[in-house]
């Protein structure tokens, strides 16, 4: 099966969280990352799939291929337009939640992967992206 270097999947209910990490399972099989690299990267995707649902009301995943001359990678973008984070720093402290959920979602998948960038302003939407790389042999 190819790999595609980009695809989208649209964050509007509960089972498209599932499909995103269907999506990033099968892409990072294919991509030869270990078990223990598949399963971060999920988990990472799936709690900021459902981050993008919850807070920002729907969205969208973008799943991309990325290398470079030293390593290849997978990075996850999740878009929505939603009513923004006022205060990024906060929402990275563990146990801050503004829902039901356990406040580990963006603090958890920043440790879960090798790079992790977000953007939010107030009533304009946040867009969290993170990245995971292996060395290519």
């Amino acid at each position: 099966m190819a790999i595609k270097s980009q695809e989208e999947r649209a964050i509007s209910a509960e089972e498209d969280i599932i499909l995103v990490r269907n999506s990033v399972k099968r892409v990072t099989a294919l991509l030869n990352f270990s078990l223990v690299n598949q399963t971060k990267i999920i988990s990472a995707a799936s709690e900021l799939a459902r981050n993008t649902l919850e807070h920002g009301k729907g969205g969208r995943a973008i799943i991309q291929l990325v290398n470079d001359p030293d390593r290849v990678g997978i990075r996850l973008t999740f878009e929505d337009h939603g009513p923004g984070i006022a205060d990024i720093n906060r929402a990275l402290e563990d146990g801050f939640t503004t829902t039901r959920g356990m406040g580990l979602g963006l603090g958890g998948a920043r440790r879960l992967m090798d790079e992790f960038v977000i953007e939010s302003k107030e009533n304009d939407g946040t867009t969290v992206s993170v990245t995971k790389w292996i060395e290519k042999s």
